[in-house]
């Protein structure tokens, strides 16, 4: 379950989008975040994921070059498909609801990684020269926001040490791949269109 980082220095990655689009994404993000945690919660996972699905829409609306924000949407949602999928194999984590099929993620969950990906080349530019600060944050604040979600009713620990631990491990390993994605995929920044 991911939330967005917050964004302490864009300008150090370079090309940092104006103060209004930062302002924005993480506003967006957020709500929609609370959007899919709380419509899980209350058995209305459509209704999150509709939310999360308007926010990316948006997200392209106003990219420079969409097609490739939206590649990189795509990858984080595959990528979240097997992670997800992966923990609720395990066994240590349960959802209330958005499971079509009790052995994959559910769908809001997958969504939530798209979500996380628009953030990335916006309010997480920041982070673009310091993955070792990705790995960490990751490690960090990937069960916290998971713990937050929990929290507000959108999933349960079955094993709450077991889950925490391999959440750390995974967002540790994960959040700088993430980014070192963004890089490829950015589609925020109008200077490279001559490139894809």
């Amino acid at each position: 379950m991911t939330a967005v980082l917050p964004m302490p220095d864009v300008a150090a990655a370079g090309h940092a989008p104006p103060r209004g689009r930062l302002l924005a994404n993480f506003v967006v993000s957020q709500l929609a975040w609370f959007a899919a945690v709380l419509g899980a919660a209350h058995h209305r996972p459509v209704v999150g994921t509709l939310c999360v699905v308007a926010a990316i829409g948006w997200h392209l609306a106003v990219s420079a070059r969409p097609a490739r924000e939206a590649r990189l949407v795509l990858a984080a949602c595959l990528l979240g498909f097997v992670v997800e999928t992966a923990m609720v194999l395990q066994g240590h984590v349960a959802y209330p609801s958005g499971q079509p099929d009790a052995r994959f993620a559910p769908y809001w969950m997958v969504a939530l990684w798209g979500l996380l990906a628009i953030a990335l080349n916006v309010t997480m530019r920041w982070l673009r020269p310091r993955l070792w600060l990705a790995a960490a944050l990751g490690a960090v604040v990937g069960p916290a926001a998971f713990a937050s979600g929990v929290r507000l009713g959108g999933a349960q620990f079955v094993h709450a040490v077991p889950a925490l631990v391999t959440l750390a491990l995974v967002w540790g390993l994960l959040l700088p791949i993430l980014v070192h994605l963004s890089v490829r995929f950015d589609g925020v920044h109008p200077a490279e269109a001559s490139h894809g």
